[in-house]
């Protein structure tokens, strides 16, 4: 006669929660224990017994951790704790001035772009800039020289976004209208670098040597 064996499921036992699969501890230093009392105080409906039970968990803090009592018996830094514990939902009137969500975890301020559109794309808005700040400059060598530098430069810019397009007369008007006719070069009379394309050169391999194989 065969024995009927009863197999049991996982629903028939028990199993340890792991902290893997709990909430996330905003402070952790302070245990899970301590976090439970949080969240239950935060839940707890009538505002006086809240505030009763907020004071209870802040004197727990204080036996777990009395470095962080500050001068003069201060507990700021315990009722911080506590609001950052209860996510900054705790609804009671705190005795000192607590931390916030927006202190705690700042947003970061706006960069700020600006609006107006770039007159030509492919030398982008830092390198017209630059040339309106040249363009505005006492006539002199210090001048000339960042003048050819910028010419110079949106040659370069230019053989990137259009490398069968390119002469010195095209970047010499295009410095023209971005200085608004302040920087006004002769092409033929104004030479520039000649820059061109390097094409990288393939890697040599090296041979595989056959070994003569004996049979």
């Amino acid at each position: 006669m065969i024995q009927k064996i009863d197999i049991l499921s996982s629903e028939d036992y028990k199993f340890l929660p792991y902290n893997t699969g709990m909430p996330h501890l905003p402070l952790p230093e302070y245990g899970r224990n301590i976090q439970n009392m949080v969240d239950y105080c935060v839940e707890i409906p009538d505002r006086e017994e809240r505030t009763a039970c907020a004071y209870a968990i802040i004197g727990v803090m204080r036996k777990l951790f009395p470095e962080h009592v500050g001068e003069g018996d201060d507990m700021k830094k315990f009722w911080d704790h506590l609001n950052i514990m209860a996510r900054f939902e705790l609804d009671i009137d705190f005795p000192c001035e607590v931390v916030t969500a927006d202190t705690v975890n700042p947003k970061p301020r706006a960069i700020p772009y600006g609006k107006s559109p770039i007159r030509i794309r492919h030398y982008g808005r830092s390198l017209a800039e630059m040339v309106k700040i040249v363009a505005d400059m006492e006539p002199g060598k210090d001048r000339d020289e960042k003048i050819n530098l910028i010419a110079n430069q949106m040659k370069k810019l230019l053989l990137v976004h259009n490398p069968e397009g390119v002469d010195d007369a095209r970047v010499l008007r295009d410095l023209y209208d971005l200085s608004a006719g302040k920087i006004n070069l002769v092409p033929g009379q104004y030479l520039l670098h000649e820059f061109h394309e390097v094409t990288p050169t393939a890697k040599k391999t090296k041979k595989k040597m056959k070994k003569n194989r004996k049979y």
